[in-house]
């Protein structure tokens, strides 16, 4: 890969991994509710576990789609039952008060494992090989997951720092609640481009 393509797909990796999506909305929601420190293993679960997932989009699973269209409609279909469960959720969070007794962030392997069901984490995953691993050879693309993997960390902490901010001015069980909804609310309409026909 020349050190052109290299920029490139660093800058790729960290605007996408920067912007806004459900990983990024479930970790200011996270940041607000839990704090910097207990939303780690959770960013450290979407950086690994993306890259991860692009390794092994890249070197087979990226060929399920071109035998067997269907299943991309059916991977679609299942990421946005979940995402619409998960909203729901992030709607009906504790109250500020209960979430340090009963709330719990997601942990490590399941944020690794919700990566599977990110419409955003799957668009980037099939660019990302597309674009900077076109050969699709095993050395390209487990650079492509590396640059990923090192990238997405400091990209997704904004976020968790943003919500951790923002912790400051939800006082009350209302703001907090309505922050939540709103959160939710998002989630939901990053589904518009994944519902869209392709």
């Amino acid at each position: 890969m020349s050190s052109e393509l290299l920029y490139g797909l660093v800058a790729f990796a960290f605007v996408s991994s920067a912007t806004p999506g459900p990983n990024n909305m479930m970790l200011m929601v996270s940041g607000t509710n839990f704090g910097f420190r207990r939303t780690v293993p959770h960013m450290f679960g979407i950086g690994l576990g993306f890259a991860f997932m692009i390794f092994l989009v890249g070197i087979g699973l990226i060929q399920v789609f071109d035998m067997w269209p269907v299943s991309h409609t059916i991977l679609k279909v299942v990421s946005v039952m979940y995402m619409l469960w998960l909203a729901w959720k992030i709607a009906n969070a504790a109250p500020p008060e209960k979430s340090e007794i009963e709330g719990t962030p997601m942990t490590f392997f399941q944020a690794a494992a919700f990566q599977w069901v990110n419409p955003k984490a799957w668009t980037m995953a099939l660019t990302a090989i597309a674009i900077y691993a076109p050969d699709r050879s095993a050395w390209a693309i487990f650079l492509v997951a590396l640059v990923f993997g090192l990238v997405n960390f400091p990209s997704v902490s904004i976020w968790t720092v943003l919500g951790q901010e923002l912790r400051r001015l939800l006082k009350s069980t209302a703001s907090l609640r309505a922050f939540n909804w709103t959160m939710a609310a998002l989630l939901v309409l990053s589904l518009y481009p994944v519902l869209l026909p392709s």
